[in-house]
């Protein structure tokens, strides 16, 4: 019996489907990811709405991450939503939990002595990081859930791309590299002299 040449258009169609779903998961899930970010938690860096980041999964799990780096991170608090921060801490270091919880603008006399956020400070375990979003007053990071463990990186911002305007709206659909932004001022005088 003979195979009807549609049958055969119709398996080898669906097999060439599945085969290219396959190599899009792994690419997406250990190469790259091109995904939409909303919120307003990296603000300069990145736009509120409209704004796609690049990211290179080489980087998951903390590989070769350095402090300033910008990374995308399973929420330690809802494993459903991913978050978009910056490095601030890393392994080893000390720091200042949260000095704002001290500030005098946003808090009473009273608040200020109970919060004492500029006595407050954790030594990041193995494992993990310190991440904060640029914009520290509009950010849920590690000051609200902690150490974020390497585990939970999937991947680390190299670029970015902007919609708002529509696709041509900008030139190159408004690509721009996102750099680190730290800087150790000790190595900075040593390269200058």
């Amino acid at each position: 019996m003979k195979v009807p040449e549609s049958l055969k258009f119709l398996v080898s169609t669906v097999s060439w489907t599945l085969r290219a779903g396959c190599v899009a998961h792994l690419v997406h899930e250990y190469v790259y990811e091109f995904t939409e970010t909303r919120g307003e938690s990296m603000l300069p860096t990145l736009q509120s709405h409209h704004d796609y980041v690049h990211a290179l999964k080489k980087y998951r799990l903390g590989r070769n991450l350095d402090i300033g780096d910008c990374i995308v991170a399973i929420k330690p608090s809802d494993p459903d939503h991913r978050v978009c921060k910056r490095i601030t801490g890393m392994p080893g270091d000390a720091i200042l939990i949260d000095p704002s919880s001290s500030s005098e603008l946003t808090n009473t006399p009273a608040e200020i002595l109970q919060h004492d956020g500029f006595n407050k400070y954790i030594v990041i375990p193995e494992g993990h990081v310190w991440c904060t979003g640029d914009n520290l007053c509009h950010s849920l990071d590690s000051r609200s859930y902690s150490v974020l463990p390497m585990g939970l990186i999937t991947g680390k911002i190299v670029a970015a791309n902007s919609m708002d305007k529509g696709i041509f709206g900008g030139g190159l659909w408004n690509f721009r590299w996102i750099q680190n932004t730290f800087f150790d001022e000790k190595e900075e005088a040593e390269s200058i002299s």
